[in-house]
């Protein structure tokens, strides 16, 4: 059975730093597609980054981009997002995800069939 358990979250004052965890079981954690989603009250949920195994290879949303880093890693079946420079409207659930593969680029929440279960991050100004 797959298990993602997100970590990490938290409050934190504007041009702060996080960094969330996702423990992951159940599955070759090095060969699946993992994400890191995102969404605040009121909005839609958003694809913040992506991680392709294999390659390794990375995909930030502009939002994150230049602030946010996903990694992983796969010795302890864990997946990060280091997040610095934070801005109030980073301030939402901030869930990981695993999938087997994704049908379009960049990939969207549908593409991703397990989820953790979401930790908050909240930033203040």
């Amino acid at each position: 059975q797959v298990q993602l358990v997100d970590s990490g979250g938290g409050s934190v004052q504007a041009g702060g730093s996080l960094r969330l965890s996702c423990a992951a079981s159940g599955y070759t954690f090095s060969r699946m597609f993992m994400g890191w989603f995102r969404q605040a009250p009121g909005k839609e949920r958003e694809g913040v980054a992506f991680i392709f195994p294999g390659s390794g290879g990375t995909y930030y949303a502009d939002s994150a981009k230049g602030r946010f880093t996903i990694s992983q890693d796969n010795a302890k079946n864990t997946l990060y997002l280091q997040m610095n420079s934070l801005k109030p409207e980073d301030t939402a659930m901030y869930s990981c995800a695993a999938g087997t593969g994704v049908a379009r680029f960049p990939p969207v929440s549908s593409d991703y069939k397990y989820w953790g279960q979401g930790t908050q991050v909240t930033v203040s100004s």
